[in-house]
């Protein structure tokens, strides 16, 4: 009789959470998702190991922050198939939105596909996929290269060697910045590409990338373009303990905080602004207004702007 009545008690118990769950579930599968007033955005950037990234972060947070919208933030840490598993957990998660920095254009394309799929709106910032997205807020790639390259043009009278560095193999960035800077490089005849080789972002990578330049071709090298600061910054600090930097120019793209301290202190001639700011709150902005039914345009392009020592106080 004993045993009868604990089975009945088990059972009921049980019957009761397995309603809680449920009910759970149609919620949205997650504490995580929120509850049914809040919006939740997931949020997958590529590699918060770099500054640009972070700052993308601290922008969508802050604008989450003021819009009273919850985001779920993961790192990529600079893998495609990681970033596609995030996706995937949002979906289970019940997010009402995702905002995506794709860290390939075709690796990281099934996440987008994963989204439209499962019904939720998917925003990218600052890179491309081959696959559209429902909206697009960065800048464009190539403009930022050309600015650089026509900057190390005119420092150099139109004439001389010049070495790139370029990014991970297959990002937006990566592709677009070498299109543009070859487009400027094209255009010059005085303008010759003395070496280019990947150092996939990393300022370590670069300073031994720019250590070996040195050995290989010494006096022959006039400037260097790094697709981004990190780089720029690395081949810099190369230079500077070769005793070249005088007369080496080097320019880098971002102008995260350690580059701009560099612009005025003279160990890097330029960067090139991107706004990761604008970016990342504008990506929220985007997501919020189509998780609401809202129109929006395909694509939201932020300007690159050219930094130097005459206006690197702008952005200190």
């Amino acid at each position: 009789m004993k045993k009868s009545v604990k089975s009945i008690v088990v059972l009921a118990v049980t019957l009761v959470l397995s309603v809680s769950v449920l009910s759970s579930c149609k919620r949205g599968s997650s504490n995580a998702a929120g509850s049914d007033d809040t919006v939740t955005i997931g949020v997958s950037l590529m590699n918060l190991q770099v500054e640009f990234s972070i700052v993308l972060r601290d922008a969508i947070q802050a604008k989450a922050d003021e819009l009273g919208i919850t985001v779920i933030i993961n790192d990529a840490q600079g893998d495609a198939s990681k970033q596609l598993q995030q996706v995937e957990s949002f979906i289970v998660q019940g997010v009402n939105g995702i905002i995506l920095q794709p860290q390939e254009q075709e690796a990281s394309a099934p996440c987008i596909d994963k989204a439209k799929a499962a019904g939720i709106p998917i925003v990218n910032v600052n890179s491309h996929t081959i696959t559209a997205p429902d909206a697009f807020v960065g800048s464009d790639d190539r403009e930022s290269a050309e600015i650089a390259l026509n900057y190390i043009n005119e420092r150099l009278s139109g004439k001389g060697n010049i070495l790139m560095m370029h990014g991970h193999p297959g990002q937006t960035a990566e592709i677009q910045r070498t299109e543009g800077a070859m487009a400027i490089i094209d255009a010059n005849q005085g303008l010759v590409l003395l070496d280019e080789q990947t150092a996939t972002w990393d300022r370590a990578r670069a300073m031994t990338l720019m250590e070996n330049w040195i050995q290989k071709y010494g006096n022959q090298i006039n400037a260097v373009f790094g697709q981004n600061d990190e780089m720029a910054l690395g081949a810099a600090n190369a230079l500077v303990q070769a005793g070249m930097k005088e007369r080496v120019v080097a320019v880098g793209v971002d102008a995260v905080e350690d580059a701009l301290l560099a612009v005025k202190a003279g160990t890097l001639d330029a960067t090139v602004f991107q706004d990761g700011v604008g970016q990342g709150m504008g990506s929220v902005e985007t997501v919020f207004k189509l998780v609401k039914g809202e129109s929006v345009p395909k694509s939201v392009l932020i300007p690159f702007i050219l930094v130097t020592t005459r206006n690197v106080d702008d952005y200190l």
